[in-house]
Order: structure tokens, then sequence, then C-alpha cells
């Protein structure tokens, strides 16, 4: 199968998303798939990803999103694709860039599948620009409702875009690497490394991007309260410079982007993962704590609940509530409460696997080609 991938985000980027794709990639070229990727023009993209052809694509910057490039629109995909002629074009999170994968896949009659992963509109209350939300969803809609499959990451994405009028959705299944996420990598020394010098305190852990949205800065009160935390913030990200400011003179460690080996071992090292974002479609970071054998400890939301069994697999608490949040880090010092959450992540993470979930994506390219042909 030639398959053409347009995405909003790719390397050197590191979140979910890129992470879901790249893994999906390794998988289709694997199968002897020959797979484009046209992706943002940014410093560090690759001009080859696992065999796969990357074309860049114009960047601006846009104004309620200054710190990162976007790519905007751009006839260069028409020849692109016509270039490649591709069985299938999945549009990744159709916005600006992903919208000329929409346009052209139908002007040039090639099966479209789209993929949900980023909330825009709720981005929009949190900018403080929420009366444009309609007009994102009518956008939203129009694009979606082009594509002959929607895959979401989630039951509570199923129902929002199905609550929103947008048809053909799947949901797509989520992935882990179990080997490379597990608890053997539990290390004294990055403890150590983490803590900073407060060894006897609670490590709490943050991984992922650092953007206004992720909710970390709503972390900061807890050590007005607290002496008996640290918190090490595994990440980079536009935000950074301002959170460092926020969590000055605190027990925080901000270590930039860790990778392979070294992130492993962050993550199995801690005493509990926590997740402040309420605004993810899903939260693989969750997951992958899970397969460290680290306690997680995350705010609600509806993706997040469908991942965490209160009090079995993890423990949630209320965003607006951070009564809730001391009550769940104080459950730390329940031993065998621990001992039950870190096994039963473990053993939830263990039914995921990304070929299975790169797999699942193929049957849905499948399942495009087979509607257009119907």
């Amino acid at each position: 199968m030639r398959i053409a991938i347009v995405t909003e985000t790719f390397l050197p980027s590191t979140d979910g998303i890129v992470t879901r794709i790249t893994k999906a990639i390794e998988f289709m070229c694997r199968q002897g798939h020959q797979v484009l990727v046209i992706a943002p023009d940014i410093e560090g993209l690759p001009e080859y990803f696992e065999g796969a052809k990357v074309r860049g694509a114009n960047t601006i910057k846009f104004f309620l999103y200054k710190q990162r490039p976007w790519a905007i629109p751009d006839s260069k995909v028409k020849v692109w694709l016509e270039e490649f002629q591709p069985d299938i074009v999945h549009a990744v999170n159709p916005a600006s860039l992903t919208a000329s994968a929409v346009y052209y896949a139908n002007k040039l009659k090639i099966p479209l599948l789209c993929s949900f992963h980023t909330n825009l509109p709720d981005y929009a209350d949190r900018y403080r620009v929420g009366f444009i939300k309609p007009i994102l969803w009518r956008y939203i809609r129009k694009m979606h409702n082009k594509a002959l499959v929607n895959l979401v990451t989630s039951q509570a994405m199923y129902d929002l875009l199905e609550a929103k009028d947008i048809s053909n959705l799947q949901i797509l299944p989520k992935g882990v690497d179990t080997i490379n996420r597990h608890p053997r990598f539990h290390s004294e020394e990055m403890r150590h490394h983490l803590c900073q010098g407060n060894h006897n305190k609670k490590l709490l852990i943050y991984v992922g991007r650092l953007a206004p949205e992720k909710g970390i800065q709503r972390l900061r009160p807890l050590f007005d309260q607290r002496k008996d935390i640290c918190l090490a913030i595994v990440g980079d990200g536009p935000a950074r410079a301002e959170l460092e400011e926020v969590f000055k003179n605190t027990p925080t460690f901000f270590t930039g982007f860790l990778h392979g080996k070294e992130l492993s071992m962050a993550y199995a090292s801690a005493d509990a993962f926590v997740f402040p974002s309420t605004s993810e479609t899903l939260g693989l970071v969750i997951t992958e704590s899970m397969a460290s054998g680290t306690p997680v400890i995350a705010a609600y939301s509806p993706p997040t609940a469908e991942q965490i069994d209160h009090g079995e697999s993890g423990l949630i608490y209320q965003e607006e509530s951070m009564s809730t949040l001391h009550q769940a880090i104080d459950l730390l010092e329940d031993s065998q409460l621990v001992e039950k959450i870190r096994l039963n992540g473990r053993e939830y993470a263990e039914a995921f696997s990304w070929d299975n979930a790169s797999q699942a994506m193929l049957d849905a390219y499948t399942l495009a080609i087979e509607r257009y042909k119907n």
C-alpha cells in the first residue's frame, strides 16, 4: 500500500501524536508499505524516517501560539501527492497544513482518512478566545466529514465527535512499549539525580510537553502546604521559562527532554507520576507510567478516567480541588495500596502494543479504500 501521511507535528518535536505516527511508520515500513510524510518544515526535520520520505511544508508563527512555527495550507501538497500517487491519504488533525491534504485528496480522488488527536475548541477556552469555539467546531466538522474513516483515540472523543455530527468514527487503540517502559529500569542513581538532594521526599514526576494547556502550573500550590515532596519535570516546550519562574525556590527540577534508557529510568524511579492536564484526547504518558510500574495521580477528565480505575490502577483527583490532590499524594503512604496500583497498572499496560495499534491503523486505511471503491 502507498500511504501519504500529512501531519501538523512531526520530528524533531516530541509529543504523543509524534510517538503514535512514528511507531506506525516503523511498523508499516517493516510490513513493506511505502510511506510519504508531509510535515512542517522546522529545524531538524529529517529527510527520511525509517525508509519513509519526508517533505517539509512552509511555516509561520501563529498569533495565538507564538512559541512554535505552524505549517500553513500549501499547494505543494498537491504536487507531492501527484508524484507519490498514494492509495490513501491520512490527514492527522486536519487544521492548517492538513486542510490541504483534505482538499487535494478529494480533488485528486484519493481515499481520505482523518484522525482527531487535539481538542482545539477546548484550547480556545484555555487561551481565552472561547468565542471562536462554534467556528472551530464547524470547521472541524467540515474537514472530518470529507473523510471515509475518522479515527479517534478514546471513547470520550468518539462520543464528543458523534455529538458534533461527525460521521464514520472509529476508535484507534492505544499503544505502549512495555519492553522499554518497565519497572526493571528503576535506578537509585536516577532517583537521586531527579531529587536534586531531596532524597527523603516523595518524588513526583511529570513527563510531557511544557505548554500552558498542560496545567503544570496548577501543581505549584502543593509546595505551599507540603514539605514532603519534590517534583521532576521532564520535557520541554514553549512554557518552560515561565514555569521555571513559577516553580522558583521550590524543590522542582527541570530536566529538559530525556530519551531512551534515561527516560525509562526516570519513569520507573519516581514514587508517582502526576498528570494535571485535562485537555488530552488520550494521554499516552499515563500508559507509559503504568508500564513502568509507577502509580499515576491524574486530574479527572473523561479520557483519563477511561484508563484509570481509581484506587485500583491509579489515583484520580479533581482539577479544581487541591484537597483531592493532597489526599491522593497522602495515599502513597499506604504501601499495600501502592503495590496493588503498581501491579494493576502494569497488567493494564501489557494489554496494548504499538504493533497492534499500528495494525489497527492499517486496517482503517483498508476500510477507507473499500468504502471509496463502493
